[in-house]
């Protein structure tokens, strides 16, 4: 079955039909990832109530802890002003990242800001 029309007009996807998904945990509100989604992910994410992506790597639909076991759980995904990017609230069990850290932010660290602009 076919991504609602609806909310497929309302998508601005990258040339090979994808469109960005920022995965925020509903109960700390921290950003775990970001994936990517095609259509196809997305109603199946819509309607199945667990987190499916398109892996760029692999080249095909992953449904989020199919092989490790840490799911997500959907409670919410919502369309950015532009339509070019969701957010996707979940409770995840187990870590996020695939280097079984909590979030994908963790092992990158943070980088230096040299100047905080005046408000």
């Amino acid at each position: 079955m076919p991504l609602d029309a609806d909310i497929a007009s309302r998508l601005k996807r990258t040339d090979d039909g994808l469109v960005c998904a920022v995965v925020q945990e509903r109960a700390t509100r921290d950003v775990l990832m970001v994936a990517w989604m095609n259509d196809e992910a997305l109603h199946a994410t819509l309607t199945t109530g667990r987190a499916v992506y398109w892996s760029r790597s692999r080249g095909e639909l992953w449904r989020k802890g199919d092989t490790s076991g840490h799911i997500q759980i959907v409670h919410g995904v919502e369309i950015d002003c532009d339509g070019d990017a969701l957010l996707v609230t979940v409770t995840q069990e187990g870590p996020a990242c695939h280097t079984g850290t909590t979030r994908c932010f963790d092992a990158g660290g943070e980088l230096p800001v040299s100047a905080v602009a005046a408000p």
